[in-house]
């Protein structure tokens, strides 16, 4: 096995540096924005333009790669992203930071696709899967590192913005210097509403609201606990448990959703989020060992619920649209992730920093209500008709390339529209 990752090494470096540096910026900013006065509203908005951002490169990066190359394209990604990055320290105001972060996010996107592609070209279909948890394995622990730095330094100075922008420019340098040959062309995925809605209604809707509740949440987390008196190692691991307690939910989940109708497992654990929802909203808890001890409730709740829903979907999409139906909804996601961070952010400013938890609450009280409407209407899906559950990197760090990773080789070869579903849909 490690021979077989040997070639792989230089992708998956990085890949790490990539989450690292990204882990770095997406907290710096709301920290270092709370700090310089800005409003929650404006802090907000930094989460909808880098969601603009990662939609638009998801679907632009594969043309930009047929006409510069991948290697180009890379380079070019990560070289802007670092200038976004010193940009953000040397011009501090919110009508500066937002569209930088959209300029980051269209990067990220971009860089992410390309390394993706690279490791989609040198893996078999006996590796893949290894290959695939491997890559997810590393971008964790390098997100969570780049996250978990912040407690060592200051937040107001200048460091964090420095090493973010070295780092990106690392994670040009193992490709750049790699033998690897140029990957196929990256995988494009069109957006669908109609088919996709006609596949499973319950994870269009599903999809959408969670995108508004994680991408709220994810954007202005830090925010809530620093206007709760929270430290700043306490905001990092604020930042931080949620995503290792969803990665960990994810399999006791998945084994559940295997066994019984996803539906009921997926409404199951929106009611525990509606609960970590109400313990925010209406207690004001403040001590830090409840706060964290919440977020990990909230955490293993809110980001186990996407790889329910796209085995859900798949549960009913024809035969071989495994890519156009897990990227369709991939890219809705992406549109509820605009939405969140804005709404939350104006009611945060106007009503205080729990009214976080009313959006995450609202989203996932919806989510509730819809599928309980969708259990009356529908019958369940057959076991037999059932695809086997797959554990999911976050679905704010996918690309439509992750999705083609995460696929067999027979789903790889199958190369058709969505165009039909099962009778028995959700």
């Amino acid at each position: 096995m490690i021979r077989s990752l040997l070639p792989l090494t230089a992708l998956l470096t990085g890949s790490a540096f990539l989450l690292f540096a990204g882990g770095v910026n997406g907290l710096i900013l709301p920290i270092r924005g709370e700090a310089e006065g800005f409003t929650a509203a404006s802090l907000g908005l930094l989460g909808t333009g880098w969601a603009i951002g990662y939609v638009a490169g998801c679907l632009r990066t594969p043309a930009m790669v047929a006409r510069v190359g991948h290697i180009r394209a890379f380079g070019a990604m990560c070289a802007i992203a670092a200038i976004a990055v010193l940009l953000s320290l040397v011009l501090i105001t919110p009508w500066v930071w937002i569209p930088v972060r959209a300029l980051s996010g269209f990067c990220f996107a971009g860089a992410a696709m390309i390394v993706e592609s690279w490791l989609n070209e040198r893996s078999d279909a006996a590796s893949r899967g290894r290959v695939f948890g491997i890559y997810t394995m590393v971008n964790l622990a390098a997100s969570t590192a780049g996250q978990m730095v912040l407690t060592l330094g200051d937040a107001n100075g200048y460091f964090f913005f420095v090493l973010a922008a070295m780092v990106y420019c690392l994670a040009l340098l193992p490709t750049a210097i790699s033998a690897t040959t140029t990957p196929r062309p990256l995988t494009q995925v069109s957006l669908d509403l109609g088919s996709l809605w006609k596949n499973s209604p319950i994870a269009v809707f599903a999809v959408l609201m969670v995108g508004i509740s994680n991408a709220a949440f994810g954007t202005l987390a830090a925010v809530y606990a620093a206007r709760i008196g929270l430290s700043l190692s306490d905001i990092a691991l604020f930042a931080s448990i949620p995503i290792l307690a969803g990665a960990a939910s994810q399999l006791p989940v998945g084994i559940a959703s295997d066994r019984f109708d996803r539906r009921r497992v997926l409404l199951a654990v929106t009611l525990l989020a509606v609960v970590a929802d109400s313990l925010f909203l209406l207690t004001g808890v403040s001590q830090p060992w409840a706060v964290l001890l919440l977020s990990a409730l909230f955490g293993a709740t809110v980001f186990a619920m996407y790889p329910v829903i796209v085995a859900h979907a798949n549960d009913h999409a024809a035969p071989g649209s495994f890519i156009q139906v897990s990227g369709g909804l991939l890219l809705i996601f992406g549109i509820g992730s605009i939405f969140g961070p804005t709404v939350a952010g104006f009611m945060m400013t106007t009503f205080g920093a729990s009214t976080l938890f009313a959006v995450t609450g609202t989203a996932h009280l919806l989510l509730v209500l819809f599928t309980l409407v969708r259990l009356w209407v529908a019958p369940a899906v057959a076991s037999e008709d059932k695809v086997t559950f797959q554990m999911k990197p976050l679905a704010r760090a996918s690309t439509p390339e992750t999705v083609a990773l995460a696929a067999d080789q027979e789903e790889l070869d199958a190369d058709q529209p969505v165009t039909a579903s099962r009778d028995n849909e959700g």
